[in-house]
């Protein structure tokens, strides 16, 4: 029981408050309540659809495929591959985390998860045709010709300032995802 409520200690801590909201300041309590239960549906419509595409990802990807194309030697078409994954998805950034997950299980390269993760927080498609058409063709080109190299900078400074046995740790928490 103990380990369950350490487990959830956040969840309960923040349903907590919220119930101190609603009896002190009722108004702030219902606007949490409110945007909270919005937060939840968004999130029940986002994540189911995510989850079957992982499942599918993880049946019908053979691992091998998956080294080949962004393992340790994929070079670049691995970082290709992972911006194209990443620009073309759909969703907020905390869908790509389950994404991120199967790849590693299957063998991608640390640099190309965390590339795909920039791609899918930054370089989206649909966000650049928006971008195009509200702010013009030179903000969104000029933007990207930013973030792409910004993106592939972070990562392999990111993946060069984790020590080896950090990234193993990684890689175990990963594998009993």
């Amino acid at each position: 029981m103990l380990e369950l409520l350490k487990r959830y200690r956040f969840f309960l801590s923040t349903a907590l408050i919220t119930v101190f909201l609603l009896i002190f300041n009722r108004q702030v309590g219902i606007k949490a309540v409110e945007v909270s239960g919005r937060c939840f549906i968004q999130m029940l419509l986002i994540v189911p659809p995510i989850f079957i595409l992982i499942g599918l990802l993880d049946v019908w990807v053979p691992r091998e495929t998956m080294v080949k194309y962004m393992g340790e030697g994929s070079g670049l078409k691995g970082i290709i591959l992972a911006f194209f994954l990443g620009s073309a998805a759909v969703g907020p950034l905390y869908g790509a985390f389950p994404v991120a997950a199967v790849l590693m299980k299957k063998g991608a390269k640390f640099t190309n998860i965390l590339i795909l993760m920039g791609a899918w927080s930054t370089t989206k498609i649909p966000m650049f045709l928006f971008e195009m058409s509200a702010l013009s063709a030179k903000f969104a080109f000029t933007r990207l010709a930013v973030d792409i190299p910004g993106i592939i900078l972070m990562a392999y400074l990111v993946n060069g300032l984790l020590k080896p046995a950090e990234l193993k740790t990684i890689t175990e928490n990963i594998s009993n995802f």
